[in-house]
């Protein structure tokens, strides 16, 4: 099997590793951009596409196919952000992100789902986006679809996934089938480790793979330690070259100097670059409104074996209750179904020692859904705020209100129901306090019973958004929404910090189709000043 990345690098692309490097170094380019996910391989290709000099800056490392083994303790320990032991300030949520090349779309489970209509007419409304009607993204959905090969998925799904469209016919809830960005997948179930078989349409293998094609220098290993200002604009990037550990700064820097930077770092990540570099912010909305989908879990024990470890991730989702109770309502929820590989499971199945034992025993026939709760559409959602701990990383301190506990336990409720209706033996939600239930009728009492309390409900969250939030007025947003900067000339934003609110819905799309608009507006108004 050939790999793109393997080829590129014999073909002689301009790839770094900052932790080989002995001495300071100053790069010269057209554009530099922080970050390889979504927002940032996205914009690297369409920038350099049009003949500027781009360089790429990535704190992880450059992994490939040769990397992904399929082995949970090795890629949790390198693919994801502090080992994936990130979490919030308290400890409540633990927060799964991508560290590397290739970003979180590296790591994902897959699911594309372009943003919902009622968010976007919501922030028409809210925020003054008037020109980010769902009529006007569709054609940046429909090229983002193309470029990353995003279609429904149309192998049957595995068992874990079908559990959830049992549960739905059962009780007459509307479900559907997922979109993934894939192509010629194998099948595996092994997303979240790294794709194997090159089967994973991410940035990885599209964007980046595309930019360094035109001449695009990637560096990695490489931490962007400040943007420094000069006047009204930016005048260079102050990085700090990391050890083979991908940790340890080596005593190298480099500095980056360009006509513009984007910076498309995450919503945790972005927000911690602009508090750390002490760009204007008149109106202190930087890390402000920082915005996750709380996620709770119910597990099931089902009569059949199920192998929720085998076969794609995230091929069912449910919809029904996720603007049910109008946009600004009480809050909604996305269902969908998470892998149950041993490790994983490990982490999330309460209790411990030989209970856990004993129930983890049973992860051949165990079945788990999960809830995405749509948190910051209304005022008792405010989100977070990202801080700066001592040595300059990231913390989210996420407040849970009483409007997201009602939530979450109307979440557990669902998915309690839906999975005895699709024939589960026993059902456990996701809380320290939970036991397994046997009939429906006694998991609803225990449900309604359950102490919502921080570090009693487990809970997670795979996606990040919000923090540099886009508007037409800089009172209450940091960019335009075209993601350039209200108070720094030569400044754009281009990932998920940019959304106002979360989204309802996994948003890697969201961010590929907003990279690519506000890109190519970049990429014209940037030709003019080069030439």
């Amino acid at each position: 099997m050939t790999d793109p990345i393997e080829q590129g690098i014999a073909r002689g692309w301009r790839i770094t590793d900052a932790s080989t490097l002995s001495g300071d170094q100053t790069v010269e380019s057209d554009v530099v951009v922080v970050g390889t996910g979504a927002g940032g391989g996205t914009t690297a290709e369409i920038l350099a596409e049009a003949g500027l000099r781009v360089v790429l800056v990535e704190e992880g490392r450059l992994y490939h196919q040769p990397d992904f083994r399929m082995d949970e303790h090795e890629a949790y320990a390198s693919l994801y952000q502090e080992g994936m032991s990130r979490m919030t300030a308290d400890g409540s949520i633990a927060i799964l992100q991508g560290r590397c090349v290739g970003g979180s779309t590296t790591v994902n489970w897959t699911s594309s789902f372009r943003t919902p209509e009622p968010t976007l007419n919501h922030w028409q409304q809210g925020f003054g986006l008037e020109d980010l009607s769902p009529q006007a993204l569709a054609p940046w959905f429909d090229s983002r679809e193309q470029r990353h090969s995003v279609a429904p998925w149309r192998i049957p799904p595995n068992t874990n996934n079908d559990v959830l469209r049992r549960g739905c016919e059962a009780l007459d809830y509307a479900w559907g089938v997922i979109p993934r960005n894939v192509k010629s997948c194998w099948n595996l179930g092994y997303c979240g480790v790294g794709c194997p078989t090159n089967a994973k349409q991410g940035t990885l293998l599209t964007c980046i793979p595309g930019a360094l094609n035109h001449r695009a220098t990637l560096y990695h290993s490489l931490r962007a330690e400040r943007l420094v200002m000069q006047q009204d604009h930016i005048s260079h990037l102050q990085a700090s070259a990391l050890a083979s550990d991908g940790l340890t700064p080596n005593g190298a820097t480099v500095t980056l100097r360009a006509r513009h930077f984007v910076v498309a770092a995450s919503a945790l990540g972005t927000p911690a670059l602009l508090l750390r570099s002490q760009l204007p912010d008149p109106f202190e909305q930087v890390g402000k409104r920082t915005f996750l989908h709380p996620v709770n879990a119910c597990v099931a024990r089902m009569p059949e074996t199920v192998a929720p470890y085998y076969g794609a991730p995230q091929s069912v989702y449910c919809d029904t209750f996720n603007f049910r109770d109008g946009v600004t309502g009480p809050a909604g929820y996305k269902l969908e179904v998470p892998p149950l590989h041993p490790a994983l499971a490990a982490a999330v199945v309460p209790s411990h020692g030989r209970k856990q034992y004993k129930s983890l025993k049973q992860l051949p026939h165990m079945q788990a859904l999960i809830a995405l709760l749509r948190d910051g559409f209304h005022p008792d959602s405010p989100g977070g705020t990202v801080h700066l701990r001592d040595d300059g990383s990231p913390v989210l301190d996420y407040p849970l209100t009483d409007y997201l506990w009602r939530g979450l336990r109307e979440a557990y409720l669902t998915m309690a129901e839906l999975q005895f209706a699709a024939g589960a033996r026993a059902v456990q939600p996701i809380h320290m306090d939970a036991r397994w239930y046997t009939r429906w009728r006694d998991a609803r009492e225990a449900i309604r019973a359950l102490p919502m309390q921080v570090h009693r409900t487990r809970l997670f969250t795979a996606h990040q958004m919000g923090g540099c939030a886009m508007g037409s007025k800089p009172e209450n947003s940091v960019t335009n929404s075209f993601g350039e900067h209200h108070h720094v000339a030569n400044l754009s934003i281009h990932d998920a910090s940019l959304f106002p609110t979360s989204i309802g819905a996994n948003p890697q799309l969201t961010v590929y189709a907003l990279a690519a608009r506000n890109s190519e507006k970049l990429a014209m108004k940037l030709a003019m000043l080069v030439s």
